[in-house]
């Protein structure tokens, strides 16, 4: 490298400024998740749709959700290896050729079966994407900027699955739920190409080999736990057997997950450093997020279903009712990222939650009468407390950690987020259907029934937020001197 090279590299430094080469890698990176994580949630005003055309319950339609995010919490953990192991460009490669082959074959998918499994392969390309985001954004850019680059990130983690449901309502309403895939198909591969030609590969990879015991563990594990919580709503004899042995086995793997973790991690060869929880302001940080991430969830899958079931909206109507909480978010997550440079995370965070917290507490009077402008109001206060606490839990967390331990941290980080995601998506809809089963049972009509059944899981997501709310008030700017190396 010439003497020249070197002072511009220092100068930019200094100035804060990303290398062109380096906000090209990001720029790619962001739309690449934008288009993946926008699947998160692109089926929820599809799924009253699909449960009459494939003939399937609620509850075993929600799956088509809570499989992707479980899939993702299952597949996460891994990439902390394969960020650490693999070129970047070529795990961008991987990771968008499987949400391509996913959304192909969830496009011609003939039945329920087929589509189930196609959301798996698409959610194991978006495993991969989160984490691979942070984790270059945190080597690329200067800690005074990481701030307002996590904005960015925040469109794309919260604003894509918020408007999912209004491009799916859009879709569905002239051309049928095939057509959401149809739609982001080209986009997905127009990014992996552009990808396969501009990308550059950021820091260095090491030979450190995959432990599958850890793999193993983590399966049985997470996928246990959220299994057992899809199952609250079920009923039948098996039901309560089913329900407590998969908490059971999930609850026991993710022990011995963690035990793994903790002695591999003295060789160096963990899956996940747990080293990360070492630091306060990562613990609490990812704690609030999954709060955050299974209200915004959990919540994004019931609304649709109260507003066509309960109040006979068409799914067009449905995603543009949705519209405006989701340009909000996008609106306000930049401009909250530089307020996050300025100010810190604490009054941000406590905003955001309160404001989510109050909006939800307003859904549990949701009934059948309820005006269409109230729901509206609903959303676009959750949004805005969404988007006030999502970047600083991000900047925050992440930037208490050194940054051997970014790969880690973005891994947990995300396998904390699509796991508390996908606990959200099946604990909600689980009450949801169980209350409509007992109403039904003891002789309510079907809009009695399911209006009790929306309103008992706001009531439910409305309680979690005031977690949310406390913890909100010991967040605090993450430093790495913040806890003894």
């Amino acid at each position: 490298m010439t003497a020249t090279s070197v002072s511009d590299d220092a100068a930019v430094a200094a100035s804060g400024a990303l290398k062109p080469g380096d906000r090209l890698v990001i720029g790619v990176l962001l739309v690449a998740t934008f288009v993946v994580v926008l699947n998160e949630t692109i089926m929820v005003v599809a799924l009253p749709v699909l449960l009459g055309e494939l003939g399937v319950t609620a509850s075993v339609g929600q799956w088509l959700t809570a499989g992707f995010l479980l899939t993702m919490s299952v597949v996460i953990p891994v990439t902390g290896y394969l960020i650490q192991r693999l070129p970047t460009r070529g795990l961008f490669a991987i990771a968008m050729s499987l949400f391509s082959a996913g959304t192909l074959l969830a496009a011609l998918a003939p039945g329920f079966t087929v589509l189930l499994a196609a959301r798996v392969v698409q959610a194991s390309g978006t495993a991969i994407m989160v984490p691979l985001l942070m984790t270059t954004v945190m080597t690329l850019v200067p800690p005074a900027r990481r701030g307002a680059l996590m904005g960015n990130i925040s469109i794309v983690i919260s604003v894509a699955p918020a408007i999912g449901p209004t491009l799916s309502g859009m879709l569905l309403d002239t051309f049928g739920w095939r057509a959401t895939f149809w739609a982001v198909l080209p986009i997905a591969l127009v990014t992996l190409v552009v990808g396969l030609l501009r990308m550059t590969d950021v820091g260095e990879s090491t030979g450190a080999p995959v432990d599958f015991v850890s793999v193993v563990l983590s399966v049985v594990g997470f996928g246990g736990l959220v299994y057992g919580l899809s199952n609250i709503g079920h009923t039948g004899d098996s039901g309560p057997a089913v329900l407590w042995g998969s908490l059971g086995a999930g609850v026991a793997g993710v022990a011995l997950f963690v035990w793994r973790q903790v002695s591999l991690q003295r060789h160096e060869r963990a899956l996940l450093d747990l080293r990360t929880f070492g630091f306060r302001m990562f613990t609490l940080g990812s704690s609030l997020m999954m709060v955050m991430m299974g209200l915004l969830l959990g919540t994004a899958t019931v609304l649709p279903l109260y507003l066509q079931d309960v109040l006979g909206f068409e799914p067009l109507t449905t995603g543009l009712l949705l519209l405006p909480g989701g340009l909000i978010m996008g609106l306000l997550a930049p401009f909250v990222g530089r307020l996050y440079d300025r100010v810190g995370p604490r009054v941000l965070v406590i905003v955001g939650t309160v404001a989510t917290s109050a909006s939800l507490w307003v859904s549990t009077t949701f009934g059948s009468a309820t005006p269409a402008w109230l729901v509206l109001a609903f959303h676009v206060v959750l949004s805005l407390g969404l988007a006030f606490s999502l970047t600083p839990l991000f900047s925050s967390g992440l930037g208490a950690l050194p940054a051997r331990l970014y790969s880690h941290g973005s891994a947990i980080f995300a396998t904390s987020q699509q796991l508390a995601g996908a606990a959200g998506v099946a604990l909600l809809v689980s009450v949801m259907s169980a209350r409509v089963a007992d109403l039904t049972a003891s002789g309510a009509g079907k809009a009695a029934a399911d209006t009790g059944g929306v309103r008992a899981a706001f009531l439910l997501a409305a309680v979690l937020s005031l977690a949310a709310v406390v913890g909100a008030f010991l967040i605090k700017r993450g430093k790495q001197e913040d806890v003894p190396a």
